[in-house]
């Protein structure tokens, strides 16, 4: 079946998603989260081969980093949208395969993305990118997650990466009508192109090494290398019902990921 066409925006300004294949988490360490940020920085300042500004592409005025997908508020200059987000999760993907022995598809098909055509709906879009950790239950202020572009709005100072564009925002609305609006949640019923996320906050390492350690002992790494494998195929189906995923299965316990992803 032949790909639907993009619907194009006379204004430029799209809300792009990428999500991970079967919703797998896509950001497993902070690390992570700040190779995606220094890729989105790389972009929208991009330098020539004497490090030199040199004029980017496209400029992004909104993101959140979210455990298994990111939303973007992103304007094109060119018409080289597909380009812009290629360079962003064509490097990322190769970064997290090479670090945490993965191959295939990283990304789930191609980025969705609709345009943004009116001032109201860019507003309600840059409410909504800022609200997801919030809508997920993962903090309970916009101001508390640590993976968006909130903080390039409240306080760009502090913030050591800044990547997005926020003056021509905050010329056309006060920084305290803002904060107002972000606050306030949308109604769950707004009609907003989304990959309806429902994912649960992960479970963390330090717990996902306890539980381990109550099942097979403080030497799990050792006990889980000796087993055999039909017993330790049982442990990981354990391990995933807890909440873990196979990249911290294998980080905490030595098991290769390759040899995780055969264990279904």
């Amino acid at each position: 079946m032949p790909r639907t066409a993009r619907i194009t925006s006379g204004s430029g300004v799209y809300h792009v998603m990428l999500r991970g294949i079967n919703k797998e988490t896509i950001f497993e360490s902070r690390d992570d989260y700040w190779k995606f940020i220094k890729l989105m920085d790389r972009l929208c300042h991009p330098r020539d081969e004497t490090d030199r500004p040199i004029d980017p592409h496209c400029c992004i005025y909104a993101y959140c980093l979210m455990p298994n997908h990111v939303h973007l508020l992103i304007r094109d200059f060119d018409g080289s949208l597909a380009n812009s987000i290629k360079s962003l999760s064509i490097p990322y993907a190769q970064y997290y395969n090479v670090k945490y022995e993965r191959v295939g598809h990283f990304f789930q098909d191609r980025f969705k993305s609709e345009p943004v055509n009116d001032w109201e709906y860019f507003v309600t879009l840059l409410r909504y990118i800022h609200q997801n950790p919030v809508a997920a239950d993962m903090v309970s202020d916009v101001k508390d997650y640590t993976w968006s572009s909130w903080r390039e709005y409240v306080n760009p100072r502090g913030c050591s990466i800044p990547v997005c564009t926020t003056r021509p925002v905050l010329e056309k609305i006060p920084i305290s009508e803002l904060e107002g609006l972000v606050k306030e949640l949308l109604p769950k019923a707004q009609k907003i192109l989304d990959f309806n996320y429902d994912g649960s906050t992960r479970v963390e390492d330090e717990l996902v090494r306890d539980y381990i350690e109550s099942l097979c002992g403080p030497d799990f790494a050792d006990v889980l290398q000796s087993c055999p494998r039909d017993r330790v195929c049982e442990m990981v189906k354990l391990f995933r019902e807890f909440g873990a995923n196979d990249s911290q299965i294998s980080r905490i316990t030595g098991l290769s990921y390759k040899v995780l992803r055969r264990m279904k």
